[in-house]
C-alpha cells in the first residue's frame, strides 16, 4: 500500500505496529485514511540486560501500555517469532510477545500477527528484503525526513502491514 491522496470524507484509522523484542521492542504509530498513510511517532522500549526478567517484562509491558494511552490507536499488528533463532531466545521473545498481547488486548485493540516474510512482502515488495531494505522503503511510504533506527522501523513496517490487510 503506497500512501496518496485520501479520499475526502474517509475515516482516519490509527494503528500500532509492534516489533517484540526481551531487549528492544520497536513501536511505531501511523494513520490511514484512504490508501494514504500517515507517520504519527515510533520508537524503541529499551530494557536493562542488569534488570530481573520478570522486572523487564513489566517493562515493556508499562512501555507498550503508555504508548497506547498518548496515541490512543484502534488497531494492532504484531511481528510473530522468527523460527531461526535459539530455543532460549525464543522463549524469551515469547513471554515479550505475550505481555505485548497481553497489553493491546487489554486496551481494546484489534490485533493480528504476521510473520516477518508477509511484513516484508507487504513493505518492499519481497518476503526475503533485508532490514536496511524495510528501513528504506518505509522512510519512503511514511515520507521521513530520515530513516528510523531498525527496531523502529520494523514496527512501522508491521503498522503498515496492519493497514495493507484491512
Amino acid at each position: 500500500m503506497t500512501p496518496g491522496k485520501a479520499k475526502a470524507g474517509a475515516e482516519v484509522v490509527r494503528i500500532l505496529g509492534i516489533d517484540p523484542g526481551s531487549r528492544a521492542t520497536g513501536y511505531g504509530v501511523i494513520d490511514q485514511q484512504g490508501h494514504a498513510l500517515t507517520f504519527v511517532t515510533c520508537g524503541v522500549i529499551r530494557t536493562s540486560e542488569k534488570q530481573l526478567f520478570p522486572e523487564r517484562l513489566q517493562e515493556i509491558y508499562n512501555g507498550i501500555c503508555e504508548v497506547i494511552a498518548v496515541y490512543k490507536p484502534q488497531l494492532a499488528g504484531v511481528e510473530d517469532i522468527f523460527t531461526a533463532i535459539n530455543p532460549r531466545s525464543a522463549l524469551k521473545l515469547g513471554h515479550a510477545r505475550g505481555v505485548l498481547i497481553l497489553a493491546v488486548r487489554q486496551h481494546g485493540l484489534l490485533l493480528e500477527e504476521y510473520s516477518p516474510r508477509v511484513v516484508k512482502q507487504a513493505v518492499a515488495g519481497y518476503g526475503q528484503a533485508s532490514k536496511e531494505q524495510v528501513q528504506q522503503m518505509v522512510r519512503i511510504l511514511l515520507r521521513l525526513a530520515a530513516e528510523p533506527s531498525h527496531d523502529a522501523a520494523d514496527a512501522l513496517a508491521v503498522a503498515i502491514c496492519r493497514a495493507s490487510h484491512r
